[in-house]
C-alpha cells in the first residue's frame, strides 16, 4: 500500500475506474452475444438487439474502454451480420410503420416581433506603421 497521500488516492480512483470499465465491457459483450443469438434464432427483435449492441459499442468507445476505430469496426461487423441475416434496423422499421394522420392545424401561432435593428459597428482606424 502506498504511503504518499496522492498515491493512495490514485489507488482508490483506479479501483473505481476498473469497476466502471469492467461493467461497460460486460454490457458490451452481453449486447453483442444477444444480437448473435437473436440472429441465429431468427428472432423478430433482432433489429432492437442490433440497435442495443451498437449503442453499447458507442458507449464503450465514449468511455475510452475500447478504441474509436475498434468501435467503428465492431459496428460495421454487427451491421454486416444483421444484413446477411435479413434484419432491418429497428429505426428503419419504425419509420416504415404507417404514420398517424395529423389533426387539422389549430390557430396559427402569433407572429413574433422582429428584433430591434442593431447600430452598425464603427470601424477602428488601422494602426500606424512606424
Amino acid at each position: 500500500m502506498p504511503i504518499i497521500k496522492s498515491a493512495q488516492k490514485r489507488v482508490r480512483v483506479a479501483k473505481k475506474a476498473t469497476i466502471r470499465n469492467v461493467k461497460t465491457k460486460r454490457n458490451l459483450k452481453e449486447a453483442i452475444k444477444g444480437l448473435h443469438t437473436a440472429l441465429k434464432g431468427g428472432d423478430k427483435k433482432a433489429g432492437e438487439a442490433l440497435q442495443k449492441a451498437q449503442s453499447a459499442v458507442d458507449q464503450a468507445a465514449k468511455k475510452n474502454v475500447i478504441h474509436k476505430n475498434k468501435a467503428a469496426r465492431k459496428k460495421s461487423q454487427l451491421a454486416k451480420a444483421a444484413k446477411a441475416a435479413g434484419v432491418k434496423p429497428a429505426a428503419a422499421a419504425k419509420k416504415a410503420a404507417p404514420a398517424k394522420a395529423k389533426p387539422a392545424a389549430k390557430k396559427a401561432a402569433p407572429a413574433k416581433k422582429a428584433p430591434a435593428a442593431k447600430k452598425p459597428a464603427t470601424k477602428k482606424a488601422a494602426p500606424k506603421k512606424k
